[in-house]
Parts: structure tokens; C-alpha cells; sequence
């Protein structure tokens, strides 16, 4: 029997030099896997109120944000940001690839189609916002398409693989040249619907959005509307607002969209990834000096 999740990560701790046991009064350290029950971490801290460490399981921490503001005194949270870059960077890469070839449209197709359609990555102008993790992974995987990358990210130091970049301000003025623009940010209050018509206004009709960060990123309404009206001309989607996305709604029988579960880094994918950042952050928690944690989670930005 291959092991579980959990397995994993209990043999992480270990390896680190820890003690797997029940949640109570000694607990130190807390990894918590699943991350639509904010609520029982809630319940977990306020019965363990010696924990100084919580490792959370994904990099998008936002569920637990009100946690993290509210505790972020005392424990010291770690996401797994970074961790899961390879998998969801080459998934950005797939929707990147599937919607300037229309695959959105030939995938449900259903007759032999006569009109030639499509654009080739070669060359393209990228904006990628966002300089995390994943936002680095997808740079090296399109470079060899010799694209032109602008990263919008909160400070203007130059990042790998990127010919510029720009700070937040900024994004405005990037839009209107981009012919991909790849959604890789952190969510925060200052970047909810931070694409909304306004923003769809900017880019130019033949421009492609994929977004592989939280969904609530981007104004759903206000993409639907840019899709059938040919504001934009196409969306990858591995993220929705809401999410799951509602049977019937719109945005599944939009041409224009192409829509995947969330599922750019599947458990399979990212267990042992999550293991090796466990292991991690477990060992330096126990070498008590505040050193070589990976992931740490700034109370103050969210992220």
C-alpha cells in the first residue's frame, strides 16, 4: 500500500526529529492539511495554546488570514509558497499554449473546422503578475519561446528571466501591449478583483488571461462580459470566483474560456513536495534559533 498524505508528512516530522502525537496542551508545532477548515484551525490553536509553529498547505493562505492576523504575534505561520512551483507553473504553461491555439474551441468541437485559427507563443509579449515561486518556474519554462516578459510585482527589482520589471502602479501601463498576461499573485484585499472591466478595457481584442493564482483575482462578471463581447479573446482558468464554479454558469459556455478544476497541482503531485517543505521548516522550528525557515507568511502583507 503506497502511503498517504498524512504518512508523508508524519515521516517528515520525524525525520526532523519530531514527535507525531495527539493535538493537547504540549503540542508545539501544528501542521495543518486541510485548507477549507480555517474554522478547526481556529479550534486547534485555541486548544493548544503553546504552539509557536503552524505549516498551512497551500501557498495561498487567504482562508487563514484572519488567523494569521489575529495569532501572528505569537506563532509563526508557513505556507507551502513556492513549494508547488514546477507542477502549477507547467499547467500555466498548458492553458498559456491551449488558448492562442483556441484549444477551448477546437476541444468542443464537433465538425471538421475550414477557417485557420491561432497564434504562436514565439515572440509574444508576456505580463506576469506576480514574482513568487511560480511566477519564476513559468519564466524558465517560456524562455526558450524567446518571449518578451514584463513582471508586475510590488517592487521594481529586476527579476530572472524577466526584460523588466514594473511595480503595481504599473500594471495599466503594461496591459496594452501584453499578448498573455498570467495571473500569479498572492490574494490579498489589495488585489481582489484586480482585473475587472476596467482593467479588460486595456487589453488589446486579441489578448489571452490565464490565471493559476486564487480566483477572486479576477472580477468574473466583468470576464464573461469581456469574452462574449471580444474585449479579450480568450481565458485560461485553473481558479474561479466562486469556486467551485456553479453548473450553468455562464463562463462554462463561453467559447472563449477554457476552465480547469483547480487542479494545476493534484494531491499525487504535491504530497511529496508539501512532505519535503514540512521536513523542512519542522527541523529548523526544532533547532529553536528562528533560522532557515522556508514559506514564512508576513502577517502584515498576507502572504
Amino acid at each position: 500500500m503506497l502511503p498517504t498524505a498524512a504518512d508523508l508528512h508524519a515521516d517528515a516530522v520525524r525525520d526532523a526529529g519530531g514527535t507525531v502525537g495527539d493535538l493537547g496542551a504540549d503540542t508545539r508545532g501544528i501542521v495543518w492539511l486541510d485548507a477549507r477548515d480555517p474554522d478547526g484551525l481556529e479550534a486547534a490553536l485555541a486548544e493548544a495554546p503553546g504552539v509557536g509553529w503552524v505549516q498551512l498547505p497551500f501557498a495561498g493562505v487567504d482562508a487563514f488570514a484572519h488567523l494569521i492576523q489575529e495569532h501572528g504575534d505569537r506563532v509563526l505561520f508557513t505556507s507551502a509558497k513556492g513549494a508547488y512551483a514546477e507542477p502549477v507553473a507547467e499547467h500555466a504553461l498548458a492553458l498559456t499554449l491551449a488558448t492562442l491555439r483556441v484549444l477551448q474551441q477546437r476541444a468542443r468541437a464537433t465538425s471538421w473546422a475550414t477557417e485557420p485559427e491561432g497564434v504562436s507563443l514565439y515572440g509574444r509579449n508576456v505580463v506576469v503578475i506576480g514574482a513568487g515561486g511560480i511566477a519564476l518556474e513559468y519564466l524558465r519554462l517560456v524562455a526558450p519561446f524567446e518571449v518578451s516578459v514584463t513582471v508586475v510585482r510590488r517592487s521594481d527589482d529586476p527579476v530572472p528571466g524577466a526584460e523588466r520589471t514594473v511595480t503595481t502602479d504599473a500594471l495599466d501601463e503594461v496591459l496594452p501591449d501584453a499578448d498573455v498576461v498570467v495571473v500569479a499573485a498572492a490574494m490579498t484585499s489589495g488585489t481582489a478583483k484586480l482585473f475587472d472591466a476596467r482593467r479588460f478595457g486595456l487589453m488589446k481584442p486579441s489578448a489571452r488571461l490565464v490565471n493559476i493564482a486564487r480566483g477572486g483575482l479576477v472580477d468574473t462578471d466583468a470576464l464573461v462580459a469581456a469574452l462574449r463581447e471580444g474585449t479579450i479573446a480568450a481565458a485560461g482558468l485553473d481558479v474561479t470566483d466562486p469556486e467551485p464554479l456553479p453548473d450553468g454558469h455562464p463562463l462554462w459556455d463561453e467559447p472563449g474560456a477554457i476552465i480547469t478544476p483547480h487542479q494545476a497541482d493534484t494531491p499525487d503531485m504535491v504530497a511529496p513536495l508539501l512532505a519535503e517543505r514540512v521536513r523542512t521548516n519542522a527541523r529548523a522550528f526544532l533547532g529553536g534559533s528562528g533560522d532557515g525557515f522556508v514559506g514564512v507568511v508576513d502577517p502584515a502583507a498576507g502572504y
